[in-house]
């Protein structure tokens, strides 16, 4: 049941991409070129997002658990650190140059041709390295 889910919220999350062109590079850099001819719109689709997501939160975390968990898995760590700024600089610089982050590569992967399919290996490459280097036991079998 929990697979179905997963699949199921990847398809809507991947088709609200689409819907609001998230997965064209040239959208994106457009709304990041903030000093030449920007284009406002997906700031309205975040911030679409955003409030839906803020005011689910609030009715979700009132519950003992998820629905097809026994308990929530929040985040911990609640202070920023040198890694947390780093990562996202290279993501904001990644995002900028490319026109692409992640979700949004991975729902383009079958249409945007060999420019979506260098990022998303590259990305892929980097996480690899990142876990080899900064969490070898943890994820020692995982690849």
């Amino acid at each position: 049941m929990k697979l179905l889910v997963a699949l199921l919220c990847g398809i809507l999350f991947g088709l609200g991409l689409a819907v609001s062109q998230m997965i064209n590079p040239a959208k994106v850099i457009g709304f990041l070129n903030v000093i030449g001819n920007w284009d406002p719109s997906l700031a309205f689709v975040m911030g679409g997002a955003l409030t839906v997501m803020t005011i689910a939160r609030i009715y979700i975390l009132r519950r003992p658990a998820p629905l097809l968990e026994s308990q929530f898995y929040l985040p911990e760590k609640r202070t920023l650190d040198r890694r947390l700024i780093i990562g996202a600089i290279l993501f904001g610089i990644g995002w900028g140059t490319a026109g692409f982050c992640p979700g949004p590569a991975l729902a383009s992967i079958g249409i945007g041709g060999e420019k979506v399919l260098i990022f998303v290996v590259s990305m892929l490459v980097g996480t690899l390295l990142f876990n080899h280097f900064f969490h070898p036991k943890k994820y020692c079998c995982d690849y």
